[in-house]
C-alpha cells in the first residue's frame, strides 16, 4: 500500500494528503498529532519522523515523544542540521551513509519557527519537497492550535524546573519573532526558568508596528504580577485608543490603582510606520534603545525623560526618530548592563556595545538567529551569572510598500 501510494506524486495526491491529514486531526486528542503525522509521512516513503521543539533557554531542539515518532537525544541549535533549519527557516537536506536523505523542515507558524520536523527519504524530487514543505505548514498549524489543549508540548520543551513567575512571563509572550517583507521583530527573556518581572509584546496593527519592552521591580512572583497587569493594560491601551501617550497614561493609571505609590514598571514603548521608517518612542525609565546600522551601534535612542509606570502623572514626552532600511533597534532590560562581573565590576553600557559590534562584524545569519546569538554572548561574558531578568528585544527595519499587503498585488 505505501509503495503503491509512493508512486502517487501527482499535485492531486498530496492535496489528498494534506486533507486527509487535516481531517483526521481535527477529531484527535493532541497527543495522537505526532503519530498521525509519521504515519501520513510514511504514505510518501518517509520514515524516523521527529518533532523536535525548541527548548525554553533557545538552545535545544528536543523531540516531541509518541508512538511511531523516532525519538532520539536532543539536538543543539547551534552546528546542527537541525538547528540550521530552526533559525533560517530553511528546509535543509543531509545525505545519509547507507543512502537516502535526512531531511529537516522548519515548522512555521506564520513567521515564527515553533520547531523542526525531520525525516528520512530515499529518494527526493522537486514534486515531494514543494509536499513536503506544505506539509510541514500544515504540522505547525497544528502543534500550535492542540498546544491550546495540552501541558505536554510545555513539559517537553522544559528541560529544567521552572518557577511560577517564568510560568506567568512566559503565557504573556507573543511569538517570540515575526518576519514580513518590511521589518523583522524578535525577542529573548533569560533567566529562560526564572524570569520574573521583564516582558515585551508587539502588535502590527495597519502600517503601524506597536512595541512595548517592560520590566516590573522587584523579583518573584510580585513582579511577575505587576508585569501581568502591565502588559494586559499595554493590550488594552493599544486595541482602544491611538497615541503613546495615551497608553503610558492608561498603563500608569492601572499600576498605580493596583500596586500603591511604591510600586513601578520600567517601559519603552514605540510605533514604528513601517512604510517609512518614522520611530515614536517614550522612555519610561529604562535604559535607552541602541540603533545599529550596519553592524554597528551608531547611537542611542534618546529621549525625555518620562517617569516609570505607575510614578506619571504628566504627559510624557515622545521623540522621534527617522529610521534608515536595514538599521537594527535594540532594547533591553537593565539587568543586561548591571550584573556584577567576578571583578565586582558592573557589566555595562560599553561591554553591551563592544559585544554587538564585535558580532556585527560577522554575516546576519537573521535578527532571530543574532540575536539569539547576542543573548548567549552576552551570559557567557557575564561568566554565566543572570541574577536578574535580561531581556532583549530587536527590530529591524527594511523598508517597502506603503501597504503591507502590497506584496500580494
Amino acid at each position: 500500500m505505501g509503495e503503491e501510494i509512493w508512486e502517487d506524486r501527482s499535485e492531486g495526491f498530496g492535496e489528498r494528503l494534506l486533507g486527509l491529514l487535516l481531517e483526521r486531526a481535527r477529531h484527535l486528542p493532541p497527543q495522537l498529532i505526532a503519530p498521525l503525522v509519521a504515519e501520513e509521512v510514511a504514505r510518501i516513503g518517509g520514515h524516523d519522523v521527529s518533532i523536535l521543539l525548541q527548548d525554553y533557554a533557545q538552545e535545544l531542539l528536543v523531540p516531541l515523544p509518541g508512538r511511531k515518532l523516532h525519538v532520539s537525544q536532543p539536538e543543539p541549535v547551534s552546528n546542527s542540521a537541525a538547528g540550521r533549519a530552526f533559525l533560517r527557516g530553511q528546509v535543509v537536506e543531509v545525505p545519509q551513509a547507507q543512502g537516502g536523505l535526512r531531511i529537516y523542515l522548519p515548522l512555521l507558524d506564520g513567521s515564527d519557527t515553533v520547531g523542526v520536523m525531520a525525516l528520512s527519504l530515499s529518494t527526493v524530487g522537486e514534486h515531494d519537497r514543494r509536499l513536503l514543505t506544505r506539509l510541514s505548514c500544515l504540522v505547525a498549524d497544528l502543534l500550535v492550535t492542540k498546544n491550546a489543549y495540552t501541558d505536554q508540548f510545555f513539559q517537553a520543551r522544559r528541560r529544567e524546573p521552572m518557577s511560577v513567575s517564568a510560568e506567568i512571563q512566559w503565557s504573556l509572550l507573543p511569538p517570540l519573532s515575526m518576519s514580513v517583507p518590511q521589518f523583522d521583530v524578535a525577542g529573548i527573556l533569560e533567566p529562560a526558568y526564572r524570569v520574573a518581572g521583564d516582558s515585551f509584546d508587539y502588535a502590527l496593527n495597519d502600517n503601524i508596528l506597536h512595541a512595548a519592552v517592560i520590566d516590573a521591580m522587584g523579583h518573584g512572583l510580585d513582579a511577575a504580577t505587576m508585569a501581568t497587569v502591565a502588559v494586559g493594560a499595554y493590550r488594552h491601551a493599544r486595541r482602544v485608543l491611538i497615541g503613546l501617550a495615551e497608553k503610558y497614561a492608561f498603563m500608569n493609571d492601572a499600576i498605580s490603582r493596583q500596586f500603591g505609590p511604591d510600586h513601578f514598571v520600567t517601559a519603552q514603548l514605540m510605533h514604528i510606520d513601517i512604510a517609512t521608517g518614522e520611530l515614536e518612542l517614550v522612555n519610561a525609565g529604562h535604559p535607552a534603545p541602541l540603533l545599529i546600522r550596519d553592524g554597528q551601534v551608531v547611537r542611542q535612542l534618546e529621549s525625555a525623560t518620562t517617569l516609570p509606570v505607575g510614578f506619571g502623572g504628566e504627559e510624557p514626552r515622545i521623540e522621534e526618530h527617522t529610521l534608515r532600511p536595514g538599521d537594527r533597534v535594540l532594547c533591553y532590560t537593565d539587568g543586561i548592563i548591571e550584573e556584577h562581573l567576578a571583578s565586582r565590576d558592573l557589566f555595562g553600557e560599553e561591554r553591551l556595545i563592544h559585544c554587538v559590534n564585535r558580532l556585527g562584524q560577522e554575516p546576519s545569519q537573521g535578527v532571530r538567529a543574532d540575536l539569539r546569538l547576542l543573548s548567549h554572548v552576552l551570559k557567557s561574558e557575564r561568566g554565566g551569572r543572570t541574577s536578574d531578568d535580561a531581556t532583549l528585544f530587536m527590530i529591524e527595519w527594511r523598508g517597502g510598500a506603503a501597504d503591507h499587503l502590497a506584496v500580494l498585488d
